[in-house]
């Protein structure tokens, strides 16, 4: 006599093999959207100079890639919805592309503002598509490890233009940077095209059968007036306008007021997103395993607020140690982070939409943060302008504490 089937639990669910795949295609897509997005501050010194600009305008031409992003955070999940991820993604990594084209061969500012904003609508697509992928392919209980894996795509991305945009700009001039990002966003357009697909019906994830009494399915109503949710998105937003205010100006810093090398000051700042690349994928293995997220991101903003209150003071060694330290303590933040979305929206299937909210939280701090920094260090200088970030970890706290993350 045959036993009755046992349900199957979700701690028991593993993704399919092709599930890495996937995760393959979304990191490459992925990757090309940062690689483009960082090519800025590096050289920022040198965009100024040729341009006639301030520290505020230098600010701008950064923030200005994630306008589009601020349009298309809600819109993008239903746009997905309606087009599907693999569409959704290959417009993402065209739009990035088209962008870095138009700029490469911009023979004025403006129209080199203008591929700006074109690239960061493909920004402002995946960083909504990807996600949600993994969210498709990978189990709730084990989605924080390839969350943080594909997060390291912006510190990959931001490594390599902080360390090539310098040599590059010098020995070939400004445009040989956008080059750059052309051929390797159109490389990231083929492979997505030829490796991502939906799951099969066979490696579909098993999901607990709801209770009869669940009540009615959550709907995209829902979603938009989930507080949690918001308040998710209102840290994530405190997160990324200090990480892009201080990314955007410490090369220029390092530069002015440390004399250090064009080349040297960018390689410097980028030991943060080196230290993240390691540092984020085991916070995400960790916050799987150990520890509720919600703890995780708390004491990870206690740590940033006293570490972000030294980079502008500090000198000799303590620099590079500082640097090293922030990306060590900060990492758990961003894997925890897009790993909680499903919880806090209440379903794997609703993960694109409460990406999308997530999403305009972090391109409305990208579009404030190094316009608002550059204008503060211009009024006010370097120090006062870091302390003036401090308040943000505040609310970024407060804001974990009420979206009641598990």
């Amino acid at each position: 006599m045959s036993q009755p089937a046992v349900p199957m639990s979700q701690s028991s669910v593993k993704e399919r093999p092709y599930a890495w795949i996937i995760l393959l295609a979304v990191y490459l897509a992925s990757l090309a959207a940062p690689l483009n997005q960082f090519k800025v501050p590096p050289i920022l010194d040198l965009i100024n100079t040729e341009f006639n600009m301030d520290l505020s305008g230098g600010g701008l031409f950064m923030s200005v890639f994630s306008i589009a992003g601020c349009i298309l955070a809600i819109p993008a999940a239903l746009i997905i919805q309606r087009l599907g991820l693999k569409m959704a993604g290959l417009i993402a990594v065209g739009s990035v592309f088209a962008g870095s084209l138009v700029g490469s061969l911009a023979a004025t500012s403006s129209v080199l503002y203008a591929g700006r904003v074109i690239e960061g609508v493909g920004m402002g697509l995946i960083m909504v598509m990807a996600p949600a992928a993994i969210a498709l392919w990978f189990p709730a209980n084990r989605r924080g490890a390839p969350m943080a894996l594909w997060a390291t795509c912006v510190g990959i991305g931001s490594i390599s233009m902080y360390n090539f945009a310098p040599l590059l700009a010098t020995s070939y001039g400004l445009k040989s940077v956008w080059w750059l990002g052309t051929i390797v966003a159109f490389v990231a357009f083929i492979l997505f095209a030829v490796l991502f697909r939906s799951p099969r019906p066979e490696e579909r994830l098993e999901e607990p059968k709801p209770d009869v009494d669940a009540g009615p399915a959550i709907s995209f109503k829902d979603v938009m007036s989930n507080n949690r949710m918001w308040m998710l998105s209102l840290q994530f937003l405190c997160f990324n306008l200090v990480v892009m205010a201080f990314s955007t100006f410490y090369p220029t810093f390092l530069l002015e007021v440390r004399d250090f090398s064009l080349a040297r000051a960018a390689s410097m700042s980028s030991l943060i997103m080196v230290v993240s690349i390691f540092a984020g994928p085991l916070a995400g293995y960790l916050t799987d395993r150990v520890w509720k997220r919600r703890y995780w991101i708390l004491s990870a903003w206690v740590i940033g607020a006293v570490l972000y209150a030294f980079p502008f003071s500090v000198t000799g060694w303590m620099i590079p140690g500082l640097l090293i330290s922030m990306g060590i303590l900060t990492a758990p933040i961003v894997p925890a982070s897009f790993a909680v979305i499903p919880e806090v929206v209440g379903s794997p299937k609703l993960a694109g939409m409460g990406m999308g909210v997530m999403a305009l939280g972090q391109n409305v701090g990208m579009l404030i943060g190094p316009w608002a920094f550059g204008h503060s260090i211009e009024n006010f200088g370097w120090l006062t302008s870091c302390y003036l970030l401090l308040p943000f970890f505040l609310v970024a706290f407060i804001a974990t504490w009420f979206a009641k993350v598990k």
